[in-house]
């Protein structure tokens, strides 16, 4: 989104909750404009001013950037499974013999849960209570709690994503030993 775009979608805002906006100094609004440019520069401006229109029909006061970012997240990515659902495909890709297999064909984000087709080897030995109660529960907690940082995650700001995966890459090439880091 632009800084024309931000301008006009602020506008909108202004709008519709006037007298938040009432006593607003220029460099106060200035100050606002930056931000919120800086926030969605990422973000095609349609998106932004659908999740801000679907906002002001449900909020008396005006949305905050982490509301808008989590209306942009659920109109762009709607269809996200069920702890239910997720753990019905995992269910049914428990086996002993064709554990890579079905292991293979879950979603990336089961795949990250479960770990790997050995774990879906080890749940299909044990007995069925207990696959359909200890291990469903752990499961569903561990899906749910991935899937709210995934969509935490997808509302970053482009600047914080890549400074994350610099945080990482450097991790991976350096070894923490006895407080202090070495070269790897």
């Amino acid at each position: 989104m632009t800084r024309d775009e931000t301008k006009a979608l602020l506008a909108i805002l202004k709008a519709a909750y006037p007298n938040f906006y009432k006593d607003m100094t220029t460099d106060d609004a200035k100050s606002i404009i930056n931000l919120w440019a800086t926030m969605f520069a990422e973000d095609p401006a349609p998106v932004v001013i659908e999740a801000v229109k679907s906002l002001i029909c449900t909020l008396k006061y005006p949305p905050t950037i982490a509301d808008v970012k989590e209306k942009i997240a659920a109109i762009t990515h709607p269809q996200t499974m069920t702890e239910m659902e997720a753990w019905q495909l995992v269910r049914q890709a428990i086996s002993y013999y064709r554990a890579e297999e079905t292991f293979a064909q879950l979603p990336p984000i089961l795949q990250k849960i479960v770990g790997s087709p050995s774990v879906l080897r080890q749940w299909a030995q044990m007995e069925a209570e207990t696959v359909d109660s200890v291990i469903q529960s752990n499961f569903m907690r561990s899906y749910k709690a991935r899937v709210a940082k995934e969509r935490e995650y997808a509302m970053l700001p482009e600047s914080t994503k890549r400074l994350i995966q610099g945080i990482a890459a450097r991790m991976d090439m350096k070894v923490i030993t006895g407080g202090k880091v070495n070269e790897v």
